[in-house]
């Protein structure tokens, strides 16, 4: 096993609808268990240049870093790679006529939204994390 606790496999978080709906604003629940989608350029992080981790927003689970987010001008934060690949999922998304890979917490189940491939950023993954800033919650590294 690993000494670095970021490269550990989440454990599982099992909540009702119910109880996700008391946890979570309308908002959030719509794009965290709904697979939803925030407008772009109106989210909190997508401009944001804090250093910190960003946790899921429904359980809390250590997903990016602000180390591989980087400015890809589409309106939502974008990173070039979560921080462990076990702490997010992916699924084959056919929704609005068009293929994708929706990304999920991988602790949790909820969506976080879509991981693009080959859009020539110049990233070390050329991979791009569209994630919905609703998402995520933000913890700046204390200086």
């Amino acid at each position: 096993m690993s000494e670095k606790s970021e490269t550990s496999i989440p454990a599982p978080v099992s909540r009702t609808d119910e109880e996700w709906r008391r946890e979570l604003t309308p908002e959030e629940y719509h794009v965290l268990r709904q697979a939803g989608t925030e407008r772009p350029y109106t989210g909190k992080y997508w401009d944001t240049h804090t250093a910190g981790v960003y946790k899921c927003r429904a359980c809390g689970t250590e997903l990016f870093t602000s180390k591989e987010k980087f400015d890809s001008h589409c309106g939502w934060p974008s990173f070039f790679a979560p921080l462990a690949e076990g702490r997010v999922r992916y699924l084959r998304d056919s929704t609005l006529g068009m293929e994708r890979i929706e990304v999920r917490c991988a602790a949790c189940d909820s969506h976080l939204g879509h991981v693009f491939e080959g859009e020539g950023y110049p990233t070390p993954t050329d991979q791009r994390y569209c994630i919905n800033s609703i998402s995520l919650t933000l913890v700046p590294t204390e200086e």
